[in-house]
């Protein structure tokens, strides 16, 4: 069985995408403070596992 944990470099990359995401218009998936940056909205998404991105390893 694979291991579920995400090295930094992934943890980055995830981060990274979904805060662009945001950025381009994407709706947040929780709920958030207008002053809240887009790397923290995608990091709360992360920690709650709502984000809606997935890491494929072989």
């Amino acid at each position: 069985m694979a291991s579920q944990t995400l090295n930094n470099f992934e943890l980055a990359r995830l981060m990274g995408a979904r805060a662009l995401q945001l950025a381009l218009g994407a709706p947040p998936l929780i709920k958030t403070e207008p002053t809240m940056a887009f790397l923290d909205v995608a990091r709360q998404e992360f920690d709650k596992g709502v984000i809606p991105l997935a890491v494929y390893k072989d």
